[in-house]
């Protein structure tokens, strides 16, 4: 058996040693994303292990994939909306995913990057790189456990983001698609509008699904707080970025924190010259109330080991089976 590994980053590289040493199952480890023109690369694997932002293909990459004999696309993240999942159900390409590798890390990442705005540290050290040190009526802070947060979406992550905010003493209401009964102690549930119009954080953890895409546009924006966060640890397209801009220019929320961009494939997980960046990330780079990360929230060692350990395994049991 052997295993075509596509985006390895160094940070994984023991963790896939170590699994084939474990299995006696042979890897191959692709700097490259996968894509048409890296598909070669898996020549005599059985399956390709992949995390990336970047769709796979058009039709015919999926009819070449099974074409060379490959059966698997095991995914090690949770989202797997790159994947078009239609053409693998119609060439019969088996597609799995790792739902909960760390729901943790980017539950923390989610409230270190609202504390930081709740604090308003990107304005001070704008403020403080022009030699200015008094103390700014503007720039007061709130605490925490004065706070209702809201969380649209209520899965391992959310849930995880729901403890961690109700156990530093802020109150947490969420909306969710099913009542799931393990956070009962730790969230009240309620709709979408009261999420929007109620919380002074909104963390958005629901999958990119043509149902969700641009949820949080002009609309929900407007009906926000003035002193509202808008966190999105989960897709770029469930914000729209041109609305988020807007808003943010005029005073109609107070910050967001951003893991996730909707145009992320084309900068995430390169070195771009900064000339050459997208405008919409230049702009929001450049506001002190808003805090970029290049969807790294999930990039600690336990997420790491997890999603290669458990991707591998996807694959593995089912090639055994």
């Amino acid at each position: 058996m052997k295993i075509a590994a596509y985006s390895v980053v160094p940070a994984e590289k023991p963790y896939f040693e170590q699994w084939s040493r474990d299995h006696q199952v042979e890897l191959k480890l692709i700097s490259a994303p996968l894509s048409s023109a890296t598909l070669a690369e898996a020549t005599g694997c059985v399956g390709v292990s992949v995390q990336q932002p970047a769709s796979l293909g058009d039709a015919k990459f999926y009819q070449r994939f099974v074409q060379m004999g490959l059966k698997y696309i095991g995914v090690r993240s949770a989202g797997i909306d790159f994947v078009n999942l239609a053409e693998c159900r119609q060439n019969g390409i088996k597609v799995t995913n790792v739902p909960a590798y760390s729901p943790r890390a980017i539950a923390e990442m989610g409230l270190t990057q609202a504390l930081a705005l709740l604090r308003k540290l990107g304005e001070y050290r704008s403020e403080m790189a022009q030699g200015k040190f008094s103390l700014n009526p503007q720039l007061v802070s709130n605490e925490i456990y004065n706070l209702t947060v809201g969380l649209i979406g209520l899965g391992h992550i959310g849930g995880e983001t729901a403890r961690l905010y109700r156990a530093l003493g802020a109150k947490v209401i969420a909306y969710n698609r099913s009542h799931k009964v393990q956070y009962e102690s730790v969230v009240e549930y309620t709709d979408f509008d009261s999420v929007i119009a109620q919380s002074d954080i909104i963390s958005l953890h629901t999958p990119l699904t043509p149902a969700t895409k641009g949820m949080i546009g002009e609309q929900e924006l407007q009906k926000m707080k003035k002193n509202a966060i808008l966190i999105n640890m989960s897709r770029g397209g469930l914000v729209d970025t041109a609305a988020l801009i807007t808003a943010l220019q005029h005073h109609q929320i107070a910050g967001a924190g951003l893991d996730t961009l909707a145009n992320e494939a084309e900068f995430f997980r390169k070195d771009v010259p900064v000339n050459q960046l997208p405008a919409d990330y230049r702009t929001l780079a450049a506001m002190p109330n808003v805090i970029i990360t290049p969807h790294v929230a999930f990039y600690t060692t336990t997420a790491i080991k997890n999603m290669v350990n458990i991707g591998l395994d996807n694959i593995y049991q089912q090639e055994i089976k």
